[in-house]
């Protein structure tokens, strides 16, 4: 009786613990978010580093041309963002004034099938506005971190700058550095493989999203392209949201005919680079089965905002390789593995493997 109330009293402590943890990362999210994203960044860049010291390039000066590197795409990014949502103010009238005639065009085909629709009500629904709004939206969540440029940046620099020396600080502080370290090697590794094979994907999807909209002529091509590279990163459900805008914006342009083609360019590119480029690549390497990803995209993206959605995935991947770290939770990681992933490695097995 006595362990069970122990057990029991443990248990509420821990999950007591979690829910205070959880509200203090949750009120302090402005400081917390900018450190996250810097965090990543920093693992994602960290392969040009290495790759730059094999040809005995100095640490600072690769580090130097990484940062400018990613002011330059920062700039050139914002600029055209800025300029594509000026440019669709300034458009709106014709937008709503094409969209009238769309309208009118649907209403009397339904009516001939005795359906018959307020176009008021229409219109209030299918706004030109709302083709930005999802847009615009997802992109000021963005950009109120990314108005604390300077300190990302910043923070970057010093995290590139102590990586050579945290492996060896770690040996020294904690008490079982091998495990520790062989944890941490396999989190980095896995986190690098997955932010530079999504960011390839992502790219890759962009680029062609970009190409069939500019011949399909439909505007603000290179916007919809930047928000299908963006998006691309939140899983299951950052494609659908990249399509919506865009396809919305075709049928304001040129009705039903382009927007069904651009509708079906966005689920070709998807299905080639998610279900055939992505895991070809990707492998089995995260280990997180498909109900894991969806919930951890609402629960991080909860707790962090456009950040946490972005990062969602290798957070989730960090709870659960320190899940499997410990004999007590490591039950947990096994639920969040993947339906086809082998059963969790023994402790001397995990240890001993080689992360690279």
């Amino acid at each position: 009786m006595d362990l069970n109330s122990s057990s029991t009293t443990k248990t509420l402590l821990v999950m007591a613990a979690i829910v205070i943890v959880l509200a203090g990362i949750k009120a302090a999210s402005v400081i917390v978010i900018p450190l996250l994203l810097s965090a990543f960044i920093a693992i994602a860049v960290s392969p040009l580093i290495n790759w730059s010291a094999k040809y005995k390039v100095p640490r600072w000066i690769s580090i130097t041309l990484v940062i400018l590197l990613m002011v330059v795409i920062g700039f050139m990014l914002a600029g055209l963002i800025t300029q594509s949502l000026a440019d669709f103010r300034q458009n709106m009238p014709i937008y709503r004034e094409q969209l009238s005639g769309e309208f009118a065009w649907v209403i009397e085909r339904l009516a001939r099938f005795n359906i018959h629709i307020n176009p008021n009500l229409l219109r209030s629904h299918l706004d030109p506005a709302t083709a930005m709004s999802v847009a615009t939206n997802f992109i000021t969540g963005m950009g109120t971190v990314l108005s604390n440029v300077f300190l990302i940046l910043l923070t970057v620099l010093f995290m590139l700058f102590e990586a050579e020396s945290m492996p060896r600080r770690v040996h020294v502080a904690m008490a079982d550095p091998d495990m520790k370290m062989g944890h941490i090697d396999k989190f980095l590794v896995s986190v690098n493989q997955y932010l530079v094979i999504k960011m390839l994907v992502s790219m890759g999807t962009g680029l062609l999203i970009g190409l069939w909209l500019w011949l399909l002529g439909i505007d603000h091509f290179m916007l919809w392209a930047v928000l299908a590279f963006m998006l691309n990163f939140i899983p299951n459900i950052g494609s659908i949201i990249a399509a919506i805008p865009a396809v919305l914006m075709a049928f304001v342009e040129f009705g039903f005919a382009k927007a069904g083609l651009t509708g079906l360019g966005f689920i070709v590119v998807n299905m080639v680079m998610g279900n055939m480029v992505e895991p070809r690549f990707m492998g089995r390497g995260l280990g997180l089965s498909t109900l894991v990803v969806f919930l951890s995209l609402i629960f991080w993206g909860w707790l962090l905002g456009s950040v946490g959605m972005l990062l969602s995935v290798p957070l989730t991947m960090v709870v659960k390789i320190a899940m499997e770290s410990r004999e007590e939770t490591r039950w947990l990681a096994l639920l969040l593995s993947a339906d086809d992933e082998p059963a969790i490695p023994k402790q001397e097995g995990l240890l001993g493997e080689d992360p690279h």
